[in-house]
């Protein structure tokens, strides 16, 4: 799911644990997380949100989650502001074991 600053608070109002993906376009290792971050979309699908949010794109949001590098990985649950995060290229499996321990 794409995240904007448009989007951002809807896809928070849900119950479920969200995972949204700070990356970049010119970014490697952001590209090397995208197809990751889609399996894990999948995975999960009915159970979390899980989204990508440019930082060019969505510069207020990064502003607000003070994100200094990508790709940086937040995870909400029940509210506005993170509860766990991930910075830089990580296996799959850190990343569902944070969603996992969410749920």
């Amino acid at each position: 799911m794409k995240v904007t600053e448009e989007n951002f608070n809807s896809i928070l109002a849900t119950d479920k644990p969200v995972m949204i993906d700070f990356g970049a376009s010119w970014c490697g290792p952001c590209q090397v997380l995208a197809p990751r971050i889609e399996e894990i979309e999948k995975q999960y699908e009915g159970r979390a949100v899980v989204g990508t949010a440019d930082v060019d794109e969505c510069s207020d949001l990064a502003a607000r989650f003070r994100i200094r590098n990508v790709p940086t990985v937040l995870f909400f649950k029940g509210g506005d502001q993170p509860v766990d995060k991930s910075i830089g290229l990580v296996d799959k499996s850190v990343l569902t074991a944070k969603i996992d321990a969410l749920l």
